[in-house]
């Protein structure tokens, strides 16, 4: 690259759910219906991405059903499944959450904090486009709950 040119900041931004960040323009409103629609889609690629996850998952279980007369590999099989399991309900309760937040952009309330009702930000909804709490909020939220637990 040659001296003094910058690089195009999309092209360095990695890809979210295989789609690129969103870039504002200066005289766009915070969530124009081209941002909400940007977020829609985000949040619904990577809810297809999980969905399909599942489908492997319980596609590889029907396969994976050998029934090992050896002990030791009955045992590994059993917490490989439980493993699995339990990570497809973290799954199940984070398709949860992008249901929520396209139900937000669908009541144009998305992209403001629940508690304080500022911003959330363009960069932290590219980070988690789940997010519900400004970084204020949030931080709040963190301290509490160590001092609860």
């Amino acid at each position: 690259m040659p001296f003094g040119k910058k690089k195009d900041p999309v092209v360095m931004s990695a890809l979210i759910h295989g789609i690129k960040p969103y870039v504002q323009k200066k005289t766009e409103e915070y969530m124009s219906k081209p941002m909400l629609e940007h977020f829609r889609i985000i949040l619904n690629a990577w809810k297809q991405e999980l969905l399909e996850e599942v489908s492997r998952t319980v596609h590889a279980m029907q396969d994976d059903t050998a029934n090992h007369p050896d002990p030791n590999d009955r045992a590994s099989q059993e917490t490989d499944m439980s493993l699995e399991l339990r990570s497809r309900d973290r799954e199940r309760k984070l398709i949860k959450k992008i249901e929520e937040a396209t139900a937000m952009i669908d009541s144009n309330d998305y992209g403001y904090c629940e508690t304080c009702g500022v911003e959330i930000g363009v960069q932290r909804l590219e980070a988690r486009p789940t997010a519900t709490l400004c970084i204020d909020c949030k931080t709040l939220d963190e301290i509490r709950e160590k001092q609860m637990g």
